[in-house]
């Protein structure tokens, strides 16, 4: 029951990620047209971005099928992480929070692929005249995840106990 109760949490954490993705991206569609652009800060826009593909727009010109594709394999992932994070231990944080973030952002933006067609983007980060590509909260949710995930592996790695695999002479 307690293992219960702890994957809700960090289930909560996801919904909240595709909350809030998917009330910025409704509003931002709504009240932007396609390509214009708002200056916040001189090195942050927000930009209407249609993504027909996968991150930095890979795929984007694939004829369509990329759509389904790219869908299917988060559907797929999301459903192998929600798997391991029901056999995470309460000690592993780390990993419970990263896989949590990673879930909410694929499932935004699969909303947004089968809903629309396309991930809506509008978070423009640039120095000068070099923008890095446009993207949105479930991708920033994804990218803090992974980074949670590679933290973890370096220095919270989890070491095996040699010792029991030992048998006495």
């Amino acid at each position: 029951m307690l293992k219960n109760k702890r994957i809700l949490i960090w289930l909560g954490l996801s919904l909240c990620i595709v909350i809030m993705d998917q009330i910025s991206k409704v509003w931002i569609d709504s009240t932007l047209e396609l390509y214009q652009s708002i200056t916040v800060l001189p090195f942050f826009n927000i930009s209407l971005i249609y993504n027909e593909g996968a991150a930095w727009s890979f795929l984007a010109d694939a004829g369509g099928w990329q759509r389904w594709f790219l869908s299917g394999v988060a559907i797929i992932m999301s459903g192998v992480i929600l798997f391991w994070m029901t056999r995470l231990k309460s000690q592993q944080m780390w990993l419970s929070c990263a896989f949590a973030l990673v879930l909410g952002g694929a499932v935004g933006n699969v909303i947004d692929r089968i809903i629309y067609g396309h991930v809506i983007d509008f978070i423009d980060v640039y120095y000068q005249h070099w923008h890095w590509p446009t993207f949105n909260i479930a991708d920033s949710a994804i990218s803090i995840g992974v980074t949670l995930l590679l933290i973890d592996a370096v220095f919270f790695s989890h070491k095996t106990d040699h010792n029991a695999d030992t048998t006495k002479k």
